[in-house]
């Protein structure tokens, strides 16, 4: 049985870089470091993998491959974005904080069950800051609701 979520991984970049964004700005704890010389299939490799401890107990994760290509691109929120809780109180003022760093940030939105804003970390990822509102709780556990609108949805594509 699924326990919970111990880490998301993404590539990155730097690691510092990285570092700089998730523990500096975003005050999420670097928790460990590990140096990957070779996989589990013997193939030799040069890989750096960060982990940032976020206040539930799980992680971010980062793995920087120098010798690894990889396409970094500017995502887009529909694509790929990380969603991080924060408190209501906290919204405006990160938007503050990062405006003053000239981080991209953009909001805050209402969803109607959260508040969010939009951050672009280093890598090119969307990073959500996101706040939930009265109500949140009972939106999330909607007595089937949620099945009977992809159901709708998967009607009317077809």
């Amino acid at each position: 049985m699924i326990r919970g979520l111990h880490h998301n991984a993404y590539r990155c970049r730097d690691s510092e870089e990285t570092r700089r964004f998730y523990e500096d700005f975003l005050g999420l704890p670097l928790a460990h470091v590990l140096e990957i010389g070779e996989t589990k299939t013997g193939r030799k490799a040069r890989v750096l993998h960060s982990f940032f401890r976020l206040g539930d107990g799980s992680f971010l994760a980062f793995f920087e491959a120098p010798e690894q290509p990889f396409e970094f691109k500017r995502q887009e929120d529909f694509d790929l974005h990380i969603a991080l809780e924060v408190d209501p109180a906290e919204l405006a003022p990160t938007m503050e904080k990062a405006r003053q760093a000239g981080i991209e940030v953009r909001g805050i939105s209402d969803h109607g069950f959260i508040d969010s804003i939009y951050l672009r970390d280093p890598n090119g990822y969307v990073i959500e800051l996101t706040a939930k509102r009265p109500g949140h709780d009972a939106a999330m556990d909607a007595a089937g609701a949620a099945r009977r609108r992809l159901d709708a949805w998967q009607a009317a594509k077809h």
